[in-house]
């Protein structure tokens, strides 16, 4: 069947009769005929539906009675690595998304959203449910390749709220940008281009600007010694800690604190 031909099967799982509504009829004015709209008043009549239907796409509310959304997503990415979840909720709990983020969301928008916002992300769900479409019809194509080849993610205050949150309660540690991948599961490359993306660096820029920060504010204390410093901040080379320190501040932390007397 021809891209341009295909129909995309959404789901909506709300247990708000008026919401469901609403969101059902702004995805039904703006792609009519190109998508078949389903309905779920419960997380375990979502997971019904999504299996019925093989849904591509699927709009989940988190407070449902029953099985939640954030549950049932979890059973649906149980059976699909490709259907496209997007969390449309009034909760911004940092549990929250970081539940979203594991089950590999597309996005998590947050109640009221515009009309605007949900149909961008409907358009980047039906592009990604095009790409695998292309790609279930190229077999020759190596799981590594499709993994390096998938779209940049986009961009989301809450899941990019979450690495900070992570790496700001684990900078003192021997942390790598693996160790932050492995928590999005996530590949290193596709998680490195995710970071570059979100925080407009690398991942070890951002990284030692932060410890140089952290450090900083330590250094006002003059009962601690430098070396000591150097290990609270996640540095396990003290003469590796003062040029890093250089060169991003300019001076050494010795000549740092002299200028705070």
């Amino acid at each position: 069947m021809e891209l341009e031909n295909r129909r995309y099967r959404i789901l909506i799982a709300d247990d708000e009769p008026i919401e469901r509504a609403v969101i059902g009829k702004a995805v039904r004015n703006y792609f009519g005929d190109e998508v078949e709209v389903f309905e779920a008043v419960n997380g375990r009549e979502a997971i019904e539906i999504f299996r019925r239907e093989n849904c591509q796409i699927a709009v989940l509310d988190i407070s449902m009675p029953g099985i939640d959304g954030l549950d049932a997503a979890e059973e649906i990415r149980k059976e699909s690595e490709s259907c496209s979840i997007i969390f449309l909720t009034a909760y911004d709990e940092f549990d929250y998304a970081k539940r979203a983020i594991k089950v590999r969301a597309l996005d998590y928008l947050l109640k009221p959203s515009t009309r605007e916002e949900l149909i961008l992300v409907l358009e980047e769900a039906i592009h990604l449910a095009d790409q695998d479409a292309s790609e279930r019809e190229m077999p020759d194509i190596s799981q590594e390749n499709k993994e390096d080849d998938k779209p940049e993610p986009m961009k989301n205050q809450l899941f990019t709220e979450y690495i900070r949150g992570y790496i700001e309660t684990h900078y003192m540690d021997d942390i790598s940008l693996q160790d932050v991948a492995a928590q999005l599961h996530y590949s290193d490359a596709y998680f490195c281009r995710f970071f570059k993306q979100n925080f407009d660096k690398n991942f070890i820029m951002y990284l030692s600007e932060l410890r140089v920060e952290k450090a900083k504010e330590l250094l006002e204390d003059m009962t601690i010694n430098v070396k000591d410093i150097s290990a609270k901040v996640g540095f396990r080379d003290s003469s590796y800690f003062t040029k890093v320190f250089k060169r991003i501040t300019g001076v050494t932390p010795s000549e740092y604190r002299y200028g705070l007397l």
